[in-house]
């Protein structure tokens, strides 16, 4: 069970609901931010990703009650008996009104789980060394002497380290044990059929038990290796979460989709050290010695861009593993699939069926080769919204997107899969997605399938899209937009759910602490050249986000006087696709 998880006890078997799905959100992710500079323009990984996701999840949950069935009768108990079981759930106080609902199609967790690196036996099982947790005590020693590093004028990451895309502060640690944290919440609350407190339940009411979940997490994980930050990402969240399942729950396979942009490669890396170990367990008891617990066998198949990071310099060892297809020779489950310029829709039709469909049948035949169907499978979803097809495209420079409707069928196709594999377990985990309509229509559409009812592909036409931007505006001071009387219903449910679940911090005047120039400048360069380093990810300068208006007040705020420069992220760009 996960530190910070509170759980009620058991639901009483005449009070047994149906499962749903439900979102994981966590405010601890908002302070994870980048403090080299006042000027934020080209951060792409920030804290208002969380808030643009937060107004997709508040869209689907409205439109999603609008379609949901009334709520099946129940067998009538009796009042003595209804009485004393209801008094065993112990149930919280009452929810706010905005959130509360008799036909929410999710519950809602805000999280305050937090696993501390050093000590959480699934972080050290993925990220720790025989030697000592060497990688995750720098870490965490990285963050403590950040903003000491950066006002005596150096990076808080060490050279050797991808500048352009890592960055930590302060108050990152909490940012990162709280993601992982409340993944194993997750895995907690679907694997473990425990209960957390759903802040949209009625008092006097059971909870129903969750058999999916989505979790709203940065930063991002499935770049980062058993101990090499890259891409945005500290701390594998999906990798710790299935050595969780394992080292808890009993799951002994598992299933990760990764559907970024770009290839999971720090995921693929682990899963194949994983394996790799469970291999050669196997392979010692044949031959004669004491049985003992294996390892988890972990299937990894990922649809990405084979041009985008982490393989844009055409690096070998990177492309040929983000191409890798093997399954089951050493022990090894892997498929990766490359994601291709649709033309038209029947064009897309026919890539989806035929070619990214290609990850579903192999999870399928690893599953039927390891043993079939059992309650020791869980799948996760990498849910990266970058290949979107509202993404920048600064961000994705090749084309190779998809329609926000893959989101929504994906998740379906993955929620049948799981029915037939894992008893239903599905957990999705956030990682890529960087312009705010990426990230709310991604969420949008991706939560309509976890919850597997079929709906209106219109919910996220751009007409709908615009009036949802419009309506969850952020003004300077935290102020919401006020709607207007004559909004959609569904719009109006929008924006009161919305409010309430919204934790981003207010546009700010300053920034959270003074930073001293620094000594250390930008080389200059030519128009049209891009740095040959293969360890920066590309980003692209923040779009204006629906969660401001006008801006950050950081993004505006002057420059220091001093003739000297802070260190800034290096960026990736490249010219707009023709």
């Amino acid at each position: 069970m996960s530190a910070g998880l509170n759980a009620s006890p058991p639901v009483p078997p005449a009070l047994a609901l149906q499962a749903k799905p439900a979102i994981f959100l966590q405010d601890a992710c908002f302070q994870h931010r980048y403090i080299r500079s006042r000027d934020l323009s080209a951060i792409v990984e920030r804290p208002e990703r969380l808030r643009a996701v937060t107004v997709g999840l508040a869209a689907a949950i409205s439109r999603l009650e609008g379609v949901a069935p009334p709520p099946a009768n129940t067998k009538p108990l009796d009042p003595d008996d209804l009485a004393s079981q209801l008094d065993q759930l112990k149930i919280g106080s009452t929810p706010d009104s905005s959130l509360a609902s008799t036909n929410n199609p999710v519950s809602i967790v805000q999280s305050s789980a937090s696993a501390d690196i050093l000590g959480h036996p699934a972080v050290k099982y993925v990220h720790g060394d025989i030697d000592g947790d060497v990688y995750l005590e720098s870490l965490v020693r990285w963050a403590r002497e950040s903003e000491e590093k950066i006002n005596s004028g150096e990076s808080e990451i060490p050279a050797n380290l991808a500048q352009g895309d890592l960055y930590l502060c302060p108050e990152s640690m909490d940012a990162i044990q709280g993601a992982v944290g409340t993944v194993c919440e997750a895995v907690d609350a679907v694997a473990g059929a425990l209960q957390p407190v759903f802040l949209n339940q009625y008092p006097g009411t059971p909870a129903h038990p969750v058999n999916r979940a989505f979790v709203a997490i940065r930063p991002p994980g499935h770049h980062c290796g058993e101990d090499t930050p890259s891409g945005f990402c500290f701390i594998n969240n999906v990798a710790v979460g299935a050595a969780h399942a394992h080292l808890n729950h009993g799951i002994n396979r598992v299933v990760i989709f990764d559907i970024d942009l770009h290839h999971g490669n720090g995921t693929q890396s682990i899963v194949w050290q994983m394996n790799e170990e469970t291999y050669r367990q196997t392979l010692e008891t044949k031959g004669g010695a004491p049985a003992s617990k294996k390892g988890p066998q972990v299937y990894y198949g990922s649809i990405h861009d084979i041009l985008s990071y982490p393989c844009e310099d055409g690096k070998a060892e990177l492309v040929h593993a983000a191409s890798a297809s093997i399954h089951g020779e050493h022990g090894q489950y892997i498929q990766n699939v490359h994601l291709q310029t649709y033309m038209s829709p029947e064009h897309w039709e026919t890539l989806y069926t035929k070619h990214y469909s290609t990850i579903l049948r192999k999870a399928e035949e690893f599953l039927d080769s390891t043993g079939g169907p059992g309650d020791d499978v869980l799948v996760f979803i990498s849910c990266g919204m970058d290949a979107s097809e509202h993404e920048t495209p600064s961000m994705s420079r090749h084309n190779r997107r998809v329609p926000t409707s893959f989101f929504y069928r994906f998740a379906r196709d993955t929620c049948a899969f799981s029915d037939r594999y894992a008893g239903g377990k599905v957990i999705s985990v956030l990682e890529g997605g960087y312009s705010d309509r990426a990230l709310t229509s991604g969420s949008l559409a991706h939560l309509s399938g976890l919850v597997d009812r079929p709906v209106d592909e219109e919910w996220w036409s751009d007409e709908n899209l615009v009036l949802l931007e419009k309506a969850t505006k952020k003004r300077r001071g935290g102020r919401q937009s006020l709607p207007p009387s004559n909004l959609y219903p569904w719009l109006e449910r929008t924006v009161a759910l919305f409010s309430s679940l919204d934790a981003s911090p207010a546009p700010s005047a300053a920034p959270r602490a003074p930073v001293l120039p620094s000594s250390r400048t930008l080389r200059e360069r030519k128009p049209n050249r891009v740095a040959s380093s293969s360890h920066a990810k590309p980003a692209a300068p923040a779009p204006e986000a629906s969660g401001s208006e006008n801006g950050s007040s950081e993004d505006s705020a002057p420059p220091s006087a001093a003739g000297k420069k802070l260190p800034r992220v290096i960026l990736r760009l490249g010219p707009e696709p023709a």
